[in-house]
């Protein structure tokens, strides 16, 4: 038999999660050219793109167009796409050992960390993954609702998920319409008696962790005024003299931002979002009827920690802020993977250079991209890099002769199996169908797309235009 690699007999690679992480990893995989690589690119849902499709916020369509470029690698030779197929549940590990010398796992961060105080699991408490996930059309989420009938909501957190569930809260019905956000959402937005944002961070200014970019486009809404009160605006001791030894022209940038928010003026917009520094909810209120009535509110205090960090300490000072409603937004943490080890605290799967790893050593044939392998940073261009790290370490595995011994050396037998598992797979061209579909829906009503927003939709409009 020719060589491992040799265009005779390609290495065979399988990547679960067809978001940024996977398309970078195929796209490293298939222009590199130490050695001949093929690569099936596998996602739960019909649809690629992952967090682009479904976490990228809808009035942010500047940043989806970075799916031209995944388009492409998709065209590339050797490149196969199978939605609608699910790992644990259409495909198990035992069955990827037969068919495939390396498989890569990039399913994001699927579920986000909670608060822990009393009152988190009141009515009106809500996930901002569930929420994002919801107002951009994500199949398993569109059945959710959110009572957005009060006044007052409150965000916590500072990251840039808060800032989209901040910003597309305060956002006007004009402004939404031209985006390709989820029709009922649409509806839903446009019954909103919110007037009132607060987002919640318990650090101050220069530790927040939204983007230049984000943060100043909250400063210019259309529909809601910026509120930032000038004492939490102002630095602390300790952050002052990080960001003078430590800190980067970003950061600082980032402090005179909000330091000019906390000098703007009420304009009357019909919304207001203010950005809170230095508190932390302790407790959320019950109104009576098990709703969230309150939020009880601990002033913190900055302490210098290790390797130039600070933590926050919470003061005796506390305060009630009256909202209703809670979107929580601390953090994202991946879930386990059947056959994988799994890293329950810090919710990834352990690996080195992206080999995952079992006390300490590589567990052959096994590879993650993405969240799932470094956690819940970075933004969309960070898993490129992330991406030919791992890349890199399977190449070198491959020509050391690491990896499975598929049972067959027929390729096409992957497909067979799928479509006994899983009749209603999707292809590519299925995809792309699919895509024009949606475009040809939003260009005639001046949107970029509208969705499909369930599987059994989807798989009827494949029907009907196959049938055409």
């Amino acid at each position: 038999m020719a060589a491992l690699g040799s265009s005779d007999h390609p290495a065979r690679v399988a990547i679960f999660g067809a978001g940024p992480a996977g398309f970078y990893a195929a796209g490293h995989l298939l222009s590199q050219s130490r050695l001949s690589v093929t690569v099936d690119l596998f996602d739960k849902l019909p649809v690629p793109y992952g967090l682009v499709r479904s976490g990228v916020a809808p009035d942010h369509q500047k940043i989806k167009n970075v799916t031209r470029i995944y388009a492409k690698i998709a065209k590339r030779p050797g490149f196969r796409f199978f939605g609608n197929v699910e790992y644990g549940r259409h495909l198990h590990l035992a069955d990827l050992k037969q068919h495939y010398h390396q498989v890569c796992f990039s399913t994001g961060a699927q579920v986000d960390r909670r608060l822990g105080i009393p009152g988190e699991d009141l009515l009106r408490s809500y996930s901002a993954t569930d929420f994002v996930a919801w107002y951009n059309g994500h199949p398993d989420y569109r059945h959710l609702s959110f009572d957005l009938s009060h006044e007052c909501v409150a965000v916590v957190g500072v990251g840039n998920v808060a800032v989209d569930v901040c910003r597309i809260l305060c956002r006007t019905m004009d402004e939404l319409r031209r985006t390709d956000i989820a029709d009922y959402a649409l509806e839903a937005l446009a019954e909103s008696k919110v007037r009132q944002v607060v987002m919640l961070g318990r650090r101050g200014p220069a530790q927040a962790a939204f983007t230049n970019p984000e943060a100043k486009e909250l400063g210019q809404l259309p529909g809601a005024d910026i509120h930032v009160k000038p004492e939490e605006a102002a630095l602390d001791p300790v952050s002052s003299a990080w960001l003078e030894t430590s800190g980067n022209r970003l950061t600082a940038k980032k402090v005179g931002l909000i330091d000019g928010f906390s000098k703007c003026v009420p304009t009357g917009k019909p919304r207001c979002l203010t950005l809170r520094f230095l508190v932390s909810p302790v407790m959320l209120h019950d109104d009576g009827t098990g709703g969230v009535g309150g939020v009880r509110l601990v002033h913190n205090e900055l302490q210098a920690a290790k390797g130039g960090r600070t933590r926050p300490v919470a003061t005796d000072r506390y305060e009630e802020l009256p909202a209703h409603v809670v979107f929580r937004s601390v953090g994202y943490r991946g879930v386990p993977l059947p056959g994988l080890p799994f890293n329950e605290s810090w919710g990834v799967v352990p690996s080195d250079s992206g080999r995952v790893t079992e006390n300490g050593s590589p567990v052959n044939g096994l590879y993650v991209g993405g969240w799932i392998k470094r956690g819940p940073t970075g933004v969309i261009g960070t898993n490129k890099p992330d991406a030919l790290e791992t890349v890199r370490s399977m190449l070198d595995d491959l020509e050391g002769q690491g990896g499975f011994q598929p049972g067959t050396a027929d390729r096409a037998a992957i497909e067979d199996l799928i479509q006994t598992r899983q009749p209603q797979v999707i292809c590519w061209a299925d995809w792309e169908r699919l895509n024009a579909l949606e475009t040809a829906a939003g260009a005639a009503q001046g949107r970029p797309r509208v969705k499909f927003v369930s599987v059994e939709d989807m798989l009827a409009a494949l029907r009907q235009s196959t049938a055409a």
